[in-house]
């Protein structure tokens, strides 16, 4: 919903944009240069559904190609066009510049309801899409690589993947044509949960610096932390259960589509999750915490930490005034409009931005990526000479305790943990959390080091453009 008088979606990155260039020495040529969407293919095709043939429209945007492939994800809902899926892509660009994956930005989207066709029918669609996409090498290993967004997901990622070898039955390194596939179908471990993931991290790397957390009238650790969550899809609903199980947090609120659901003691986020499997995506009559029918209005309520993960401008105008929540981490892609942007840091709320802190996304997909392209499991090769070598540690300890008769011992789960060697899942995890400790650490050196920075948003901005101008200037632009 856009709120008369505010910039539209696209409207607002390219304002945020033009906030963090206005902040650093560039030509307006490659500022422009940087700025425009490269390209946008619009395609309307046909499908014969329920006896009929039903048209529809799809996106893929290529906002820059200062680095291929060019990376982003495809959405389905009734809401995509061409604007949101421009700005999407810009934000691709801007989002693997921060986290330093090798991409350039790219977005798709088709306008569609999902949940409105059976399973079949939506592989028919899927297919057909793939293949309009496809065969203008707008999905390829080393053109573009699409990824899940709203509305898609591992399913729909494993239908492209096997259309595209269809079409191209020569091509060695088919598989990483799209990332977000199902592990059994050449996907990595830890893709679906890599987004929360990543927000769990960006929120843990906040809380290492106190006079980062004092900015947000906040105080100590994770521990306590009272936390709003706007959306229980995959994103919301990793985010909130990690947060709440290993750090401590108290999920006080999470707001879906029919409402919200409200507990001063805190909600167990995977109840609630198992809750509306069960009952069509609905909150309504989960017994073990208060419903409320107006959502938006929760959004409002006073928490330590807000946590948009659903769709852009649910944060505007017309309520930025009556957020009480200090800090607003946007696992959503632009919750928060260029509006209430401004309303917020009038107000001293400190904003971790989406082009941060949803980054865990690409950054997990970028090892997919390699791992494809690399033909070969993540650990299949070092994991037995870790655990070896950690074994002959182990083992020589408790020979000197012995031969010393020093009567001390190694604990179990202590010996446990050492010996265990690193597989796929935890590779991806520990490569997810030096991503985004280098990437924040890369956004606070701005914001503190210059006066001109007042918040994390336009540090972001100019480091990722920084390092897409220095490509440009590499190639001789």
């Amino acid at each position: 919903m856009q709120i008369s008088g505010e910039p539209s979606f696209r409207e607002s990155v390219d304002l945020m944009f033009n906030r963090a260039v206005k902040l650093m020495d560039m030509s307006p040529g490659l500022e422009q240069k940087i700025r425009v969407c490269n390209s946008t293919y619009t395609v309307r095709f046909g499908v014969r559904l329920r006896g009929k043939i039903e048209t529809f429209t799809g996106y893929r945007s290529v906002h820059s190609e200062h680095m291929e492939p060019v990376k982003g994800g495809i959405r389905y809902a009734l809401s995509v066009n061409q604007n949101e899926v421009e700005a999407l892509a810009a934000l691709m660009t801007y989002k693997c510049a921060l986290v330093e994956t090798p991409f350039g930005g790219s977005k798709g989207g088709l306008c569609i309801d999902p949940r409105a066709w059976d399973e079949h029918e939506l592989e028919q669609i899927t297919r057909r899409f793939a293949y309009e996409l496809i065969k203008r090498d707008l999905i390829n290993p080393a053109q573009n690589v699409p990824a899940p967004d709203m509305g898609t997901g591992e399913r729909e990622m494993a239908w492209i993947a096997d259309q595209y070898a269809r079409m191209n039955t020569t091509d060695i390194n088919a598989k990483a044509c799209v990332t977000g596939k199902p592990p059994h179908a050449g996907g990595i471990q830890g893709r679906v949960e890599a987004t929360g993931r990543g927000v769990q991290y960006a929120l843990r790397e906040f809380f290492r610096y106190p006079e980062d957390v004092a900015k947000a009238r906040l105080s100590g650790g994770l521990e306590g932390k009272r936390v709003i969550v706007q959306g229980l899809g995959n994103v919301g609903y990793h985010a909130a259960k990690f947060l709440s199980e290993e750090d401590g947090c108290i999920i006080t609120a999470i707001i879906e589509r029919d409402g919200a659901l409200l507990s001063d003691t805190g909600l167990d986020v995977e109840s609630v999750r198992q809750w509306m499997n069960a009952h069509d995506g609905l909150l309504a009559g989960y017994p073990n915490a208060r419903h409320v029918e107006d959502g938006a209005a929760v959004l409002e309520e006073a928490c330590d930490l807000l946590i948009p993960a659903a769709m852009e401008g649910v944060i505007n105008l017309g309520n930025a005034a009556r957020i009480k929540a200090p800090l607003i981490i946007e696992a959503a892609n632009g919750p928060v409009t260029y509006g209430a942007d401004e309303v917020l840091r009038q107000k001293g709320v400190v904003i971790i931005p989406d082009m941060y802190a949803n980054a865990g996304g690409v950054t997990v997909s970028y090892f997919e990526w390699v791992k494809n392209l690399s033909h070969i499991r993540f650990g299949r090769m070092q994991r037995r000479a870790e655990e070896a070598r950690s074994r002959l540690l182990v083992e020589e300890l408790e020979r000197l305790s012995a031969d010393q008769h020093l009567g001390w011992s190694l604990t179990a789960d202590f010996k446990e943990r050492f010996l265990t060697g690193s597989d796929e899942l935890a590779l991806v995890r520990s490569g997810l959390d030096d991503t985004m400790r280098t990437a924040y650490q890369a956004m606070r050196k701005i914001w503190h080091e210059r006066d001109d920075v007042e918040d994390l948003r336009v540090a972001a901005y100019i480091v990722s453009i920084s390092r897409v101008a220095a490509t440009y200037r590499s190639k001789g632009l």
